[in-house]
């Protein structure tokens, strides 16, 4: 902060940093609550421990039939051996071959059996002793948007003949 010319630190007391923390935590509140994204946390097993609004939009269970399950609710069955290898992995090094705030894209299930599309961002958990506690994720659908790029890609590939040969 500059005040008459000068640059000056701002003080910081205890009553500041108190501020600081309960807007923090009312901030993050809102947001898992409110966030149109599904916003899902499991434990170091692969457990929901929690699921917010946008989740149940997004998948169609509610957070009481999610909790204490498996992230297999979510998975399709012929992505499972591959998902659990990749978190077992990231569970026990804390590394993932993904950087932060890569964006996944991966199918997933719906409650109703649907095949969906989802991208989504992964933050590993840790307690106060920086123990890897579990991943939380934060998912966005996007099966629109993949079945019209895999659309137009047909498109292209059944008119590539025709242009190819003129």
């Amino acid at each position: 902060m500059i005040c008459n010319g000068r640059w000056r630190l701002p003080v910081v007391t205890l009553e500041t940093l108190e501020t600081r923390d309960s807007v923090r935590t009312t901030l993050a509140g809102a947001l898992l609550d409110s966030v149109a994204d599904a916003i899902v946390a499991t434990d170091r097993e692969g457990r929901i421990t929690f699921w917010n609004p946008g989740a149940a939009r997004l998948f169609g269970f509610d957070a009481a039939e999610a909790v204490g399950q498996s992230l297999d609710l979510i998975i399709p069955e012929n992505q499972r051996a591959r998902h659990w290898q990749g978190y077992d992995t990231v569970m026990r090094t804390g590394e993932s071959r993904y950087g932060a705030g890569d964006v996944l894209a991966v199918p997933a299930l719906a409650a109703d059996g649907r095949r969906i599309s989802v991208e989504f961002t992964i933050s590993l958990l840790r307690d106060g002793e920086g123990t890897i506690t579990g991943m939380a994720a934060v998912m966005r659908d996007v099966t629109e948007r993949f079945e019209t790029m895999k659309a137009l890609r047909r498109q292209l590939a059944a008119q590539r003949p025709e242009v190819l040969g003129s």
